[in-house]
């Protein structure tokens, strides 16, 4: 069973809040849960509050091999939280820009953007 470390949507429209979860991979975004880690709100202005985190539950289960999505992964290093999956994740991204330049493409859109204005200013 593939266990991963992520966010399920709460709240009402404009107005998000997510629970940080232990869920099995293959299940729904909002379906069942393991465990409850914590609760994100983004909207929240007192940052103590923006951020409700159970930081030994959190790393119980990245010691038993959980998975942290993305957004979670974020979260954890913002809350001074380092973990293994971040740092592979930054070596992929790494790797992926340093091909995509080698091809002399961009690799991020705001890149994309300056190149287009570049040509749009050279044919004017």
């Amino acid at each position: 069973m593939s266990v991963k470390i992520r966010m399920s949507r709460q709240g009402r429209r404009h107005r998000p809040f997510f629970r940080i979860n232990v869920i099995d991979s293959r299940t729904p975004r909002d379906g069942k849960i393991i465990e409850k880690l914590g609760h994100y709100d983004p909207l929240e202005k007192n940052t103590e509050k923006e951020l409700v985190l159970d930081i030994e539950r959190v790393k119980y289960w990245l010691d038993k091999g959980a998975i942290p999505s993305d957004a979670v992964s974020e979260i954890l290093l913002r809350s001074g939280l380092k973990h293994k999956y971040a740092a592979e994740r930054k070596t992929r991204r790494a790797l992926a820009r340093k091909r995509v330049r080698s091809a002399g493409l961009p690799f991020l859109k705001s890149e994309r953007k300056t190149e287009e204005k570049s040509k749009e200013e050279k044919k004017a």
